[in-house]
């Protein structure tokens, strides 16, 4: 094409492009300053019995850090009740290294067996917290707290009675669970206020309480000074953030619940496998005779012939051992949460 007429094309072009620019423009909303917020729809999953999903919910948003998220299962609405519903909390495990809020030991769909916890008339939070390779302790506990605050900040919008939380975890997860319930009011694990992603929950006021009403652990790490050898770097040395035989006091007393135990805890129910060689049965039977002595309540379930994420010799036993384990957590909470219910 000779130059001239490539130029009057062109030419000829800008003005078109011009109005199309201006007419994108018009449709586009912006705002006089960067916005932070998540305008992304909400993920919303329907599950048997009614119970409706809220995916990667935005719960804090920490400087430095991936937004931290949960996932909500609500009840259906028509079963709402007079002061709101129950919650429970469930906190993965994982070594504090890896997994994520949508699974837990042996079972093969996790999410399921959480909407199926909802139907029964909870809100079920089931959260994320950074793991050990982005921050050392005290990173997990705090965000557990927050994700608490959050859920009592958020109770009206999602019919929570604010009075009734109870939390339960397997492994690591049960050692932050034992953690949050044992630290309520400790002032050397208080949590850093964070607003959420949308701004939702506000870092000025008065805090919400991080405090819970029941709690449940499976083969969870309650007193760390037996789970750190000088001569191996272990998942627990990461978590707490030192180096094998350096490991101060201070550091494991701060973050095993065994410390903290007083007779003002909430109810507690332990269940480990006797034949846990990940984590020694004798953790859960040493911290429920700490909790004993305190004056406080707890049950201890020691389920024989079972090993850490309550794995059987066969498939028959692993699936009675989880099938149990789950009933006895639903019994426990449904003991422990709903004998108030108003």
């Amino acid at each position: 094409m000779p130059i001239q007429k490539f130029v009057a094309l062109l030419l000829w072009c800008i003005p078109l492009l011009a109005g199309a620019a201006s007419d994108d423009a018009a449709g586009l909303q912006i705002a006089p300053r960067p916005v932070l917020d998540d305008h992304y729809p909400p993920r919303s999953t329907a599950f048997e019995g009614g119970v409706t999903s809220l995916a990667d919910v935005n719960y804090a948003v920490v400087p430095g850090f991936r937004p931290l998220t949960l996932d909500l299962y609500l009840p259906p609405a028509p079963n709402a009740q007079r002061g709101g519903f129950p919650v429970l909390v469930f906190v993965h495990g994982g070594g504090w290294s890896a997994g994520h809020s949508r699974q837990s030991a042996a079972f093969g769909d996790w999410p399921a067996v959480l909407a199926s916890m909802a139907s029964r008339g909870y809100v079920v939070a089931s959260l994320n917290y950074r793991l050990s390779g982005e921050a050392s302790a005290p990173a997990a506990i705090h965000d557990v707290k927050n994700a608490v605050r959050w859920l009592r900040d958020h109770a009206a919008r999602y019919r929570i009675d604010a009075e009734r939380i109870g939390v339960f975890g397997g492994s690591a997860g049960g050692q932050l669970a034992a953690l949050l319930g044992t630290s309520c009011g400790v002032a050397s694990l208080a949590a850093p206020r964070y607003a959420d992603q949308n701004g939702m929950a506000s870092p000025t006021g008065p805090a919400a309480s991080d405090c819970v009403q029941s709690v449940v652990t499976w083969y969870g790490i309650f007193d760390f000074s037996s789970m750190l050898p000088a001569n191996q770097k272990t998942a627990a040395h990461i978590y707490l953030g030192c180096e094998p035989g350096n490991c101060s006091q201070a550091q494991i007393e701060a973050q095993s619940a065994i410390t903290h135990v007083d007779r003002s805890d909430p109810p507690f129910l332990l269940i480990h496998g006797e034949a846990d060689r990940t984590v020694p049965v004798a953790q859960s039977r040493d911290f429920a005779a700490a909790l004993r002595r305190a004056g406080g309540r707890v049950e201890l379930l020691v389920i024989p012939g079972v090993d850490h994420s309550f794995i059987g010799t066969d498939a028959a036993s692993t699936a009675s051992a989880n099938t149990l384990a789950l009933r006895k957590t639903i019994e426990f909470f449904d003991a422990t949460l709903r004998a108030s219910s108003r």
